[in-house]
């Protein structure tokens, strides 16, 4: 994809920072308006993150500016924000590939760029992952610098402030970008700040400020009334001494679409030694009216034309799970003030947005915190409420100990509505709900289900809230199966299977969404076709009964086969001694890549066509 040199005449002179680097400092503002025009034209033909990365084009303009990147390193967290940085780092020309398969990764990816320091898709890794490098740096005698951006919606994490404690305490040169475009945990931006800012980033107060250390440093009472007087001087203008407290040197806030203002300060900053934190603030979706009024529904976008002050509409389709789970909740909570509904950050996401505003004091989104979600919902649930954790399967890793240790170890009864289980899609290898069937089903107390459409799913979330002990419920992205959801709920039949279809010789276990696909290669081979529906416990009565009766066994599943569902099959086969011929299909022991849900499923042979072919090669 070329670029029109008349349409972008500084961009068009910049593949790489040390080009950027070329320009003089005054072209700034000029180079920021075309990178956000190029950013919105890509992004609206490609699709993918918008909002986020409209707000940084003038801080990525100025790390790179300041910074000697790549031998300096840079942190993003998330990744959303960092699609300027890819522009900017010798991919603008691939930008139009960005979330498909075989094109750009979504995220910052070593893999894919040696500007890119970290592989991430979390959240709020970046602190930590700098810290390391900053401590690295110091220990090789190199004199790099390194920097870490992280969002306000990031640093609510418990890994960012564990990351900021261990800063404080080893003292390592580095600076932590504040990305401020959401919470209001500061003043409003305005020239005070700013003319502060410049004054506490440059030589003159830095140099004030340790050499006063020194000279009183053998007077104690002196140095502690000093210490008192400029913690309250800053404390006056600045609102940072909570990050002061942790050892960072506050700096901000100030305003991070003012390119030359960023220069400025990071220049400064860039000079000082030990952990520094400035603080800027920003707009999601800056330049792009539409993206200003609305930064949600401007995070991720389709296709679009940015002549048009609107997203096109989606066009109508079977109802997605996250709906079913929304509406299902909602259901619930009419009939039991004792529901409390859980969110770490992910309520537009998981469908929330309707029960948030109709039950207001039911709902908890306790922001960028998995662990303390699940770890709520046990406290929760001890005090005889009912709390359901509506969480992503690839979030759900992160809250592991408490899911073991808090909540199934107590046999609590949590209700954990998993969603985006299996292939996600375009997110790539740190979004992909691999892994949860794996590390769920080895422990004790829990039952686990996956329904093969949205009214199996609508019915299990009823069946699991009725249970008195852990339960998850995983479904995938989208929508599954062409079945209305029925409006009445029923309760399963903990641990009982569904026959699909009879046939012979062969039987297909199917575990989840993907009974449809299943469904082509049982009526071609004429095979018995049943829907598992329970992971733990596992309908053994309807295994042995299908062993006796077929000559092969097939398992199918949306997660990795390595200690999924079809290890479940394989071991109860292997503790009652049954000799039988079985194929695990599912997805195998590598990172999946980013590309659309079909496109993954047919790579890994479990499309439609896929399945039966592996099949077919198996028996042959």
């Amino acid at each position: 994809m070329t670029l029109d040199s008349n349409k972008y005449p500084l961009l068009s002179l910049v593949d790489e920072p040390t080009q950027l680097r070329d320009l003089a400092q005054e072209k700034l503002p000029a180079f920021s308006n075309e990178l956000r025009e190029y950013l919105l034209n890509s992004v609206s033909q490609s699709s993918g993150h918008l909002a986020s990365g409209l707000g940084t084009v003038e801080l990525t303009v100025a790390l790179h500016y300041v910074y000697n990147t790549p031998d300096d390193r840079l942190v993003w967290d998330v990744g959303h924000q960092a699609y300027p940085h890819k522009i900017l780092t010798g991919r603008r020309d691939q930008m139009h590939t960005i979330r498909q398969k075989d094109g750009l990764h979504p995220f910052p990816f070593r893999e894919e760029s040696h500007y890119d320091t970290f592989s991430v898709g979390h959240s709020s890794t970046s602190i930590s992952a700098a810290l390391g490098m900053a401590i690295a740096a110091e220990k090789e005698g190199k004199d790099r610098r390194t920097v870490a951006v992280i969002g306000d919606g990031a640093i609510t994490a418990g890994m960012a402030f564990e990351a900021m404690n261990h800063l404080g305490d080893v003292n390592a040169n580095m600076l932590i970008i504040l990305n401020d475009n959401e919470m209001s945990i500061s003043e409003n931006v305005g020239a005070l700040n700013n003319h502060f800012a410049r004054i506490l980033s440059g030589s003159f107060y830095t140099n004030i400020r340790e050499g006063s250390k020194k000279i009183l440093s053998g007077l104690p009472p002196v140095k502690e009334l000093a210490s008192r007087m400029e913690e309250h001087l800053k404390g006056m203008v600045i609102p940072g001494t909570f990050f002061e407290e942790l050892g960072l040197n506050y700096i901000g806030p100030i305003d991070g679409h003012d390119v030359n203002m960023l220069v400025d300060t990071l220049r400064n900053m860039r000079n000082l030694k030990g952990p520094q934190l400035l603080h800027i603030k920003t707009q999601k979706g800056k330049g792009y009216k539409p993206a200003e009024a609305d930064p949600i529904g401007y995070h991720g976008v389709p296709k679009f034309d940015p002549a048009i002050s609107s997203l096109p509409k989606s066009k109508p389709c079977a109802a997605t799970f996250s709906h079913v789970f929304g509406d299902w909740l909602c259901d619930m909570a009419k009939h039991d003030s004792k529901l409390m509904a859980i969110t770490p950050a992910m309520r537009e996401g998981s469908g929330m947005v309707r029960f948030s505003k109709e039950y207001p004091d039911q709902y908890f989104d306790v922001a960028i915190a998995e662990q303390h979600a699940v770890t709520l919902a046990a406290g929760l649930a001890c005090e005889g409420l009912k709390p359901v954790v509506a969480i992503y399967s690839s979030f759900l890793q992160r809250a592991y100990d408490q899911l073991i240790h808090d909540v199934a170890l107590q046999k609590l009864p949590v209700l954990f509505a998993i969603d985006r289980a299996g292939i996600v899609g375009a997110d790539g290898e740190t979004h992909q709900g691999a892994y949860d069937l794996s590390f769920m089903r080895c422990i004790p107390n829990m039952i686990i289900m996956a329904p093969s459409d949205t009214n199996e799913c609508r019915q299990m979330l009823y069946t699991g809230y009725q249970c008195n002990q852990p339960v998850a419920v995983r479904y995938p992205r989208g929508s599954a199966g062409d079945s209305d959801v029925i409006e009445t709920m029923t309760a399963l039949d903990i641990g009982r299977a569904k026959l699909v279809k009879q046939g012979q010789k062969i039987a297909i276990l199917s575990f989840g969404s993907l009974l449809k696909n299943t469904h082509f290669a049982a009526e071609k081979l004429d095979a018995t076709l049943v829907d598992m529906r329970f992971i733990k416990p596992l309908d053994t009565d309807i295994i042995k009964t299908l062993v006796a009766d077929h000559d092969v066994i097939v398992t199918i599943e949306d997660n990795a086969i390595a200690g999924g569902a079809g290890s479940a099959v394989n071991e109860y086969l292997a503790t009652t001694k049954t000799n039988v011929n079985i194929l695990n299909l599912g997805i195998p022991d590598e990172f999946i890549k980013h590309g659309s849900q079909q496109e993954m499923h047919d790579e890994m042979g479990l499309g439609s066509q896929g399945i039966l072919a592996s099949i077919k090669q198996f028996i042959a």
